[in-house]
Formats: structure tokens, C-alpha cells, sequence
């Protein structure tokens, strides 16, 4: 039962996160945010981690409070369903084209967060969104999940390439690190004997 649902209310939003890690990437993500709720989608098919998303949140001050506070409990929910991590791969690596853009992701699920992020988006909106907002919303789920990730952009030209490879990226290095090592599905993957 490698799932979570994490509720979290602040004054500025109301956000559940439901995953499920054993899943097939079913989504269904609604946050008020058109171009983020289209990366979530993006983030759960190409896991295969199944992700259902609500956010409410003050949009008619910006997008910031909604985006940054769901990658916070999508970080919460995540290190949840991995409990003690006993069997996972932990590592996870991806180089993702996509057009004009390619994008390298590099992670650790090693309750150690930090973020390496060296992707510049060309542009400071994607339609209307900020796109400062993807390295906040990485930075939260980073911080929260207890995730060490580095995310590289190589190459891109257009920023909706670039933003939505970096998602990609991302998902499908989780998508190897959370998966179960059939050589040590008993063991937690640390020399310590716990992550």
C-alpha cells in the first residue's frame, strides 16, 4: 500500500494530494491553474505514479501561493507513501528531448533535500503563467519529498518545451527511483540501513 493523501490548509489555499506510487499515471488535477495542472498531468503519466490534485487558492493575487503550496504537499505526500523506503531503487535518472528543448534530471530519494536547478526559461510567461513558478513548485517538492534533485537544461529555445521536458525529466527518474528492486525488496537502499 505505497499511497498518501495529505490534506493542507493555509490561509492562502486548500490542497489535497492523493497518490498511489504502485499506480499507472492516471490524473486528475484540478488547481485553477491551466499550464500547471497540464505539467501535473505531464508529471503523473510519465511516472506511472497515480496523482488526483484539488487546490483552491488566492489566483486573484497570483499563481504563487497555489503553485508552491501544492508542490509542498505532493512532497509531503510523496515521502509518506514511501514510508521507510525499504526495497526502493532511491536512484533516478532521465535525458528527455522534446523538440528544441533537452533536459537532464538527476535524483536521490535520500530524505536529504536540495536543489540543483539550472534550467533558464527564455521567457517570463508561459500564456499567463509565471515561469519562475517551476523551479518554486521543484524547489517544494524537493524540500518536502526529502528529495535530492538536479535538473539541467541542455538545450531549448521555447519555453513550454523546456518547462513541460523538465516535468518529463523529472517523472520518469521518479519513476525508476520509487520503483521496487526485485534484487532487494527486503532492504532499505542505504549503507546506514535507513534513509
Amino acid at each position: 500500500m505505497r499511497s498518501a493523501t495529505i490534506t493542507r490548509k493555509t490561509a492562502e489555499t486548500d490542497i489535497t494530494v492523493q497518490i498511489d506510487l504502485d499506480g499507472t499515471g492516471a490524473y486528475d488535477n484540478k488547481t485553477g491553474v491551466g499550464f500547471f495542472d497540464h505539467m501535473l498531468d505531464q508529471l503523473a503519466r510519465h511516472s506511472l505514479v497515480d496523482l488526483t490534485i484539488r487546490a483552491t487558492g488566492d489566483l486573484h493575487i497570483d499563481d504563487h501561493h497555489t503553485v508552491e503550496d501544492v508542490g509542498i504537499a505532493l512532497g509531503q505526500a510523496l515521502a509518506q507513501a514511501l514510508g521507510d523506503k525499504r526495497g526502493i531503487r532511491r536512484y533516478g535518472a532521465c535525458l528527455l528531448p522534446m523538440d528544441d528543448a533537452q533536459v537532464r534530471t538527476a535524483l536521490d530519494l535520500s530524505a536529504r533535500p536540495f536543489l540543483i536547478w539550472n534550467v533558464d526559461l527564455p521567457t517570463p510567461k508561459i500564456g499567463t503563467f509565471d515561469t519562475e513558478l517551476v523551479r518554486e513548485f521543484f524547489q517544494a517538492l524537493s524540500t518536502h519529498g526529502g528529495i535530492t534533485l538536479h535538473v539541467d537544461r541542455l538545450h531549448g529555445l521555447n519555453s513550454h518545451h523546456i518547462a513541460e521536458a523538465a516535468f518529463k525529466s523529472v517523472a520518469r527518474a521518479l519513476r525508476e527511483a520509487v520503483e521496487i528492486d526485485p534484487r532487494k525488496a527486503d532492504a532499505v537502499p542505504s549503507t546506514k540501513g535507513a534513509l
